[in-house]
């Protein structure tokens, strides 16, 4: 007999089972509390793990704020110390270029470092013969080609001293170029300063020992210009002596060189002083057989050649063939070219060298390093592309309004945007125009620059000026036939320069000719009324007796009473007797009819006055 147990086992209900056999929750687990650290546009998504909070408690903030956003939207800058703030933790925000900061740190055996030239930049105060220096030590031309003289981009060269070599950085001394001036002291081993002796020491080249001792390399001083009657040397070493070079000579660790570059005298004096200092404060050594790296010195587009990128080599040999990735560029070296464009098959640490071969023009500045091979170029290359889009995607201005932005330009007035689509020859130029356009400051009109590149004016580029109502700014570059073409048909303007000053000055009168006309107003004169007559068919007219100026028919006027205005109208006739005249002078009568405004007293004042539009002549925010 088979007995069933069921009736017997006790009966377990959904309560029960659960009290019985507990699920264990999933609780929130330890929560971070600690600063962290994320990179410049980061998404919703993103922050929300390194921060330990919940998305929707991220989007409920932005909301709060007036913008709405997904989870896989990138967050900018503010917004992200805005959240910050909101959930109490400490945020670092690290930006594309501090990480390219970041040095990287190679261990090489004793026996595979070799020594390397010296990299020398040389810099000062614009117009003090740096290139000219540098033109005289190397027995070329560089400074004709420059246009108005000034050195628009960083050029590298060598040049062979008692069997040495000498590699030179010549950076631009127009204070535009200070961020290529940073760049150059940064890869640099020894600042050359020139300074002119008939002139001494100026706004930029006090800004040129500040990027040197930044970049905690050693100063000499060339002191240029010794030929000129009005030179005094003396003065320069003292000024210099304030800003802490203190000369050798007179106790103190600067070389000081007295130099003329125009009569090439004393540059031998120059080098060994060079040499010196480099023999006695650096150890300049590299290894050559590891794979190649360095930075990119410049760079540009160049027809026939494709991407053209200048790249001094601090470590290992770089040859042709080698798979190389600067930033978000990449390519295979298809060929190496020295500082006398002479075709190389391989450079060496301390060598300037341009390369062919990059897929676009790598920004200057970029770190560049060899890798294995094409793929993981790219790769790498794909990888630094998304992180520097991110970012700049974080740096738009969102879309939509919100009720709070909306009041704000509602108080503020519209503001009118002058859109530039800004094209030049190197990417250090490009670079230092931006810089200088984004100087220009105004409440009522700004600069918006929507697209840089480098390389010529294209048909691509006028089609993106004339979708934002904007204009096309070339530097050192040309637009081609089909450019011009387009820009003919859509009515778009094409301007090209050479030097930038008029590039930022032209900019700037045409901002002034996008400023709205001040209003100004002029008093004219005024009228006592000391009689009224009434006219049926017209209203009351105004005998006045005019006491000061004149009072013209054109004229605004305002009725005066006790002191009080009351009215603020035009005139619709104003008479001579029984003539109609254009303007009443001082110490005569006449009668004046007002625009919509009968009541007028005897004794009320008419006050005339003119408003009138004057245009603006300058960038000026005062409008008085």
């Amino acid at each position: 007999m088979v007995i069933d147990n069921a009736a017997a086992r006790p009966r377990l209900d959904n309560r029960s089972r659960d009290r019985v056999e507990p699920r264990p929750k999933a609780g929130p687990g330890p929560q971070p509390t600690g600063p962290v650290t994320v990179p410049s546009g980061v998404s919703v998504k993103d922050l929300s793990q390194a921060l330990g909070v919940a998305a929707a408690q991220i989007i409920k903030i932005m909301m709060g704020l007036g913008e709405m956003v997904t989870i896989t939207q990138t967050l900018s800058d503010e917004a992200v110390q805005v959240i910050a703030t909101e959930v109490k933790r400490e945020v670092t925000i690290k930006h594309v270029a501090e990480e390219d900061e970041l040095p990287e740190v190679f261990e090489d055996a004793e026996e595979d470092l070799a020594a390397r030239p010296p990299v020398v930049t040389i810099m000062g105060h614009v117009d003090h013969g740096k290139t000219t220096l540098l033109d005289a030590i190397r027995e070329s031309s560089v400074v004709e080609t420059e246009a108005g003289g000034i050195t628009q981009h960083i050029g590298a060269y060598q040049v062979e001293h008692n069997g040495r070599r000498i590699t030179f950085l010549d950076t631009p001394g127009h204070e535009a170029f200070t961020a290529m001036r940073a760049r150059g002291a940064k890869v640099t081993d020894i600042a050359v300063l020139v300074v002119a002796a008939d002139d001494g020491v100026m706004p930029q080249t006090k800004e040129s020992i500040a990027h040197a001792r930044a970049a905690k390399v050693p100063i000499v001083v060339a002191v240029n210009k010794i030929d000129t009657p009005d030179a005094n040397t003396e003065r320069v070493r003292s000024e210099l002596a304030t800003e802490g070079l203190q000369p050798e000579e007179w106790g103190g660790e600067t070389q000081f060189s007295d130099v003329s570059a125009k009569e090439k005298r004393n540059l031998d004096d120059l080098l060994e002083r060079v040499l010196l200092v480099a023999d006695a404060e650096l150890e300049l050594t590299a290894n050559p057989k590891a794979d190649a790296s360095g930075p990119i010195i410049e760079s540009r587009l160049d027809v026939g050649r494709g991407a053209v990128a200048t790249k001094l080599i601090q470590r290992g040999t770089l040859k042709v063939g080698d798979a190389i990735v600067a930033g978000d560029a990449w390519g295979k070296v298809r060929a190496l070219y020295n500082y006398r464009g002479e075709k190389v098959r391989e450079a060496n640490p301390g060598d300037p060298i341009e390369i062919i071969g990059f897929d676009k023009p790598p920004q200057a500045g970029e770190m560049s390093r060899v890798v294995e091979n094409e793929r993981q170029a790219r790769h790498h290359a794909n990888i630094r592309g998304e992180r520097v889009r991110r970012e700049q995607l974080a740096k738009r201005r969102p879309a939509g309004v919100s009720l709070e932005s909306l009041y704000t330009q509602m108080q503020e007035g519209d503001i009118q945007d002058l859109n530039l689509v800004l094209k030049a020859d190197v990417d250090g130029s490009v670079e230092a125009a931006v810089s200088e356009l984004q100087k220009i400051q105004h409440p009522e009109v700004r600069v918006n620059v929507i697209h840089t590149g480098v390389g010529g004016i294209s048909e691509n580029d006028v089609m993106l000026a004339a979708a934002s109502s904007g204009m096309v700014v070339g530097f050192n570059v040309r637009p081609n036939a089909e450019a011009r073409a387009s820009a003919e048909r859509e009515g778009v303007e094409i301007r090209s320069y050479s030097v930038i000053y008029r590039l930022t000055e032209d900019l700037e009168q045409a901002l002034v000719g996008m400023l709205k006309p001040v209003t100004t107003e002029e008093t004219l004169g005024e009228a006592e009324v000391r009689q009224l007559f009434r006219v049926s068919r017209l209203g009351t007219i105004a005998g006045c007796h005019v006491t000061t100026g004149v009072v013209r028919r054109s004229a605004q006027v305002r009725v005066v009473r006790d002191g009080t205005v009351i009215y603020d109208t035009s005139i619709s006739q104003l008479k001579r007797f029984k003539d109609d005249v254009r303007e009443v002078e001082e110490g005569f009568e006449c009668g004046i009819l007002l625009e919509g405004f009968n009541d007028v007293k005897e004794g009320d004042v008419l006050e005339a006055y003119e408003v009138r539009q004057v245009e603006r002549t300058d960038l000026s925010t005062d409008v008085a």
